[in-house]
């Protein structure tokens, strides 16, 4: 890997780095779920199904999941400036194509172009960190990059639909363009553009076939939400994940030089972080699609009125995530992600128990303490982990994880999504003896669902080793 002392010395201080990195990271996330409030409207303009619309966020999504692992391990052979500077490129070009969209197809295409240029932010983001700053400022600079995730996750569909009602829709895409082309020479002058010395064969076969099996597994839950899972669609997609995901284990285990290195997981730290990040992701999202969906649904507030009930969690995580990063390079790993994951699962229940109630406060005030016990947990596995890796294999094992991340984004909102649906069409009570009433039951028990993922997290994190905690 280039040597951190002479890139640091090219690329200036680290505040110029994270004052590309943060928004670059806050445009990407924001990207995510920008379009989501303005989907009816989009649908009425080209007369498209609920099914057609749903490609303008899967496209998006699949080319997320896909790309994540990818970046990571060509971040091993080709420099940060190269990879940043065209992932903008990529970001770019998809923004005017959606900006200037004729048709459903054509916005699409923009949107897997997006996916193409936004996946290479976050993994990238983080590598650039964790090389390129001291070891007792990398906790500090990621929880800089987790607030700017934050408040993009929290913003995105207030921004989209504040900006989309009055402007249009089209509006959103030329502002990421105009983001993307003027962080681009920034980019270039603050990255280093040293390739990466000492890479070996760059296993492409097996990175096709975890990206394929990763695209399939997200695409298959996300049809399964739509279509149920007796839909073709999902459960073929699914199927042929499972085969896809076996080869790549059994190529895995036959090659020299896979496209993921087996020697990651033997760290109990790296696996730890791992599966916390996978299931810390499905609790954190599933809370932040469900609780504006609770709040049109019971509370009867309009779409844009539902979005704000995010902001303050957005507030809170943005003010919260740099302190913790410094807190994590003093205090170590294990006692914030304990701390985090009680958190979470504590206001998991609460929303369990609250979700029936007339007022939304108890909503935002369950949000909020899901996002904030969510950064206890997130900044301090990523500095933790990144501090197991040796310097040849940053890369990967950061794709690995954030891929990791990612997927349990993906998962979580569709698994729980389904779940509120089947409940609903049960019409059944909530399983939750605390629960007051029956208005809301079904999201009672997504919420109750979400504490008991918390409780695996919990499993898991009392068992990593607190010499994990050092960066």
């Amino acid at each position: 890997m280039t040597s951190t002392t002479g890139t640091t010395a090219r690329t200036g201080s680290a505040p110029a780095l994270l004052a590309v990195l943060l928004p670059a990271m806050l445009a990407t996330v924001i990207a995510s779920d920008m379009v989501n409030l303005m989907l009816p409207a989009i649908g009425t303009e080209f007369g498209a199904s609920e099914a057609e619309l749903a490609w303008v966020v899967t496209g998006f999504l699949l080319m997320f999941s896909v790309g994540i692992p990818f970046y990571g391990r060509i971040s091993d052979r080709v420099s940060l400036r190269r990879l940043f500077c065209f992932a903008l490129l990529a970001y770019a070009a998809g923004s005017l194509i959606c900006a200037l969209a004729p048709d459903l197809l054509v916005l699409v295409l923009g949107r897997v172009v997006m996916g193409v240029g936004a996946a290479a932010i976050p993994v990238l983001s983080i590598i650039a960190v964790t090389t390129l700053m001291p070891a007792d400022r990398r906790g500090a600079g990621i929880g800089v990059i987790s607030a700017s995730a934050g408040i993009g996750t929290a913003a995105g569909p207030a921004v989209g639909g504040g900006i989309g009602q009055f402007l249009g829709w089209p509006a959103l895409f030329w502002i990421m363009l105009a983001i993307a082309l003027v962080l681009l020479p920034a980019a270039a002058r603050v990255l280093p553009g040293d390739a990466p010395s000492g890479a070996g064969r760059f296993d492409l076969p097996g990175g096709i076939l975890l990206g394929l099996g990763a695209g399939l597994v997200l695409f298959g839950i996300t049809q399964a939400q739509v279509s149920g899972l007796a839909a073709p669609s999902s459960w073929a997609s699914l199927a042929v994940a499972v085969v896809a995901i076996a080869l790549f284990g059994w190529r895995t285990a036959r090659v020299a030089e896979p496209f993921v290195p087996p020697a990651l997981f033997a760290d109990p730290v790296y696996r730890a972080a791992v599966v916390i990040a996978f299931l810390a992701m499905i609790v954190n999202l599933g809370g932040l699609v469900l609780v504006p969906l609770l709040v049109v649904d019971v509370n009867g507030l309009g779409p844009g009125a539902g979005a704000l009930v995010m902001i303050p969690a957005g507030v809170a995580v943005a003010a919260v995530s740099p302190l913790i990063g410094r807190l994590s390079d003093r205090v170590g790993t294990r006692p914030l992600v304990l701390a985090g994951l009680a958190a979470m699962g504590l206001f998991a229940v609460f929303l369990s128990a609250c979700a029936g109630g007339t007022s939304v406060i108890p909503a935002g005030i369950g949000v909020l303490g899901l996002g904030v016990g969510f950064i206890f947990v997130l900044t301090p596995i990523i500095s933790a982990a990144a501090g197991t890796l040796p310097g040849d294999r940053v890369g990967v094992g950061i794709g690995i994880l954030q891929g990791a991340q990612f997927l349990g984004a993906g998962t979580g909102p569709a698994l729980l999504g389904a779940l509120v649906t089947a409940r609903q069409q049960s019409g059944a009570g909530a399983v939750n003896p605390l629960f007051p009433g029956h208005e809301g039951a079904a999201y009672s028990d997504a919420f109750l669902a979400m504490a008991a993922v918390v409780v695996l997290a919990l499993v898991v994190a009392v068992r990593m080793r607190p010499r994990a905690a050092a960066g």
